[in-house]
């Protein structure tokens, strides 16, 4: 099956429209067929450090560095992909990990991501935005306050499935980490994560976010990170990753 973009005139807005190649075949030849048919993915990260690996392999793939954090994720992400119309986007950068038991060095698939630094402060306590009366948890894209991805490709991918959150400041106060432990019970946290989700779930484009562990949440000696090793991992597991893709 092909994915394609269709144009309307007037007030009408563009759809997506899944046709088959025999479909196409009555108005399109064959090396028409085969351009409308070849998947388009998009490998975005936020920094080139972190996929210079990948790039270096890959001088073909269609890359994005979208710049450190939420805006300039969004920013750059929207304007990509309403020029071209991707059939899968992968995400791949680096995280701090939460959970004792993800260490540095690991790869994770995210399943949910929110913007967990959204909300307000009342008398020492952090309160996220959905648990307010000022926004509706249920609102699409969000499920329960959670950005989360359910399309088929996870299916195939052998990573472990983790919680993220994403914030506008790396973790470092106690106070702070004990706050979004409580409300959120995530797994790892990043900086732009849930901006892919937003974009993605929004303009129904299916995603994927994988993240290797670099250090544990407000650990900032950074003689105790594993940078270096979690590059090395996260590129291993992000050729494996696009080779599958661009195989289907």
């Amino acid at each position: 099956m092909c994915r394609i973009k269709m144009f309307y005139p007037g007030n009408i807005n563009h759809e997506d429209v899944k046709i088959s190649a025999k479909v196409v075949a009555k108005s399109c030849n064959m090396k028409c067929i085969a351009e409308i048919c070849k998947m388009q993915n998009l490998i975005i990260a936020a920094t080139e450090a972190e996929i210079a690996p990948f790039t270096n392999r890959h001088a073909d793939a269609d890359i994005l560095i979208t710049g450190v954090g939420v805006p300039s994720t969004i920013y750059h992400l929207l304007k990509r992909t309403h020029q071209i119309n991707y059939d899968c986007i992968i995400q791949a950068g680096i995280a701090g990990s939460f959970n004792p038991i993800i260490q540095p060095g690991e790869t994770v698939l995210v399943k949910q991501d929110c913007f967990a630094d959204i909300g307000m402060e009342e008398n020492g306590n952090y309160i996220p935005v959905f648990k307010t009366i000022w926004a509706d948890e249920n609102e699409p894209p969000f499920t329960m306050g959670w950005l989360t991805n359910s399309n088929g490709y996870l299916k195939e991918i052998a990573l472990p499935f983790v919680k993220s959150i994403t914030i506008n400041k790396v973790s470092d106060n106690k106070l702070q980490i004990q706050q979004f432990t409580k409300q959120f019970n995530a797994d790892i946290e990043t900086m732009e994560g849930a901006a892919l989700h937003y974009v993605c779930l929004q303009e129904d484009i299916p995603f994927i976010q994988i993240r290797t562990i670099s250090n544990f949440v407000g650990e900032r000696d950074k003689t105790k990170w594993k940078l270096k090793d979690a590059i090395e991992n996260l590129n291993i597991e992000l050729d494996k990753l696009y080779n599958k893709i661009t195989d289907k």
